[in-house]
């Protein structure tokens, strides 16, 4: 069942985190911090919704690395409910779907339960300061990347990276939702 992320305010601090990566090392907020900003996003190997995601803010993520907006990945999923979400599996999707950013195991959820993290993918994008600059979807048209109208994700690490201020309104990212322990 698709559902929407929820509202977080622009502004908000980043939440900081510290979570091993699928690449055998640790990430942490601050492993980023040379980033004049940085995407953090909530995903996941199996849901559809996160699967047509990849291709982008893969593609995304390498046009905007020589620009200093580094991107990390966060699958917050229970892996017994769901067990293509396990942390072998994503040591298989980095190297099958070339993920180009970090992409870590949040096992305890603790994480995604402090960003408010809603579905996969749920994406967050933090200035320089390493405040809540954008928090929304990628485009208007999930299902068919030909007909997408609106790149509001491009468009937003665009805008912030010319000094302007929040996109608004920003539109919610959709998404399965994110499958949380008993």
């Amino acid at each position: 069942m698709a559902v929407e992320s929820f509202s977080v305010p622009v502004g908000s601090s980043i939440i900081p985190f510290d979570l091993p990566a699928a690449d055998g090392k640790n990430y942490s907020a601050e492993s980023f911090k040379e980033a004049k900003a940085l995407a953090v996003v909530f995903s996941c190997n199996h849901c559809p919704y996160a699967r047509a995601a990849w291709p982008l803010l893969i593609k995304m993520a390498d046009e905007f690395k020589n620009k200093s907006i580094a991107f990390v990945a966060i699958n917050p999923n229970d892996e017994n409910q769901y067990p293509e979400d396990s942390f072998s599996e994503m040591k298989k999707r980095i190297t099958d779907w070339k993920i180009n950013f970090p992409y870590l195991r949040d096992e305890t959820q603790e994480v995604a339960r402090a960003y408010k993290a809603a579905c996969t993918p749920d994406i967050y994008v933090y200035d320089d300061n390493r405040k809540l600059y954008y928090h929304g979807r990628i485009n208007d048209n999930w299902q068919n990347p030909k007909e997408v109208k609106s790149e509001d994700l491009k468009d937003a690490l665009s805008n912030l990276l010319s000094g302007s201020p929040p996109p608004q309104p920003q539109y919610p990212s959709l998404g399965c939702s994110i499958k949380w322990k008993d």
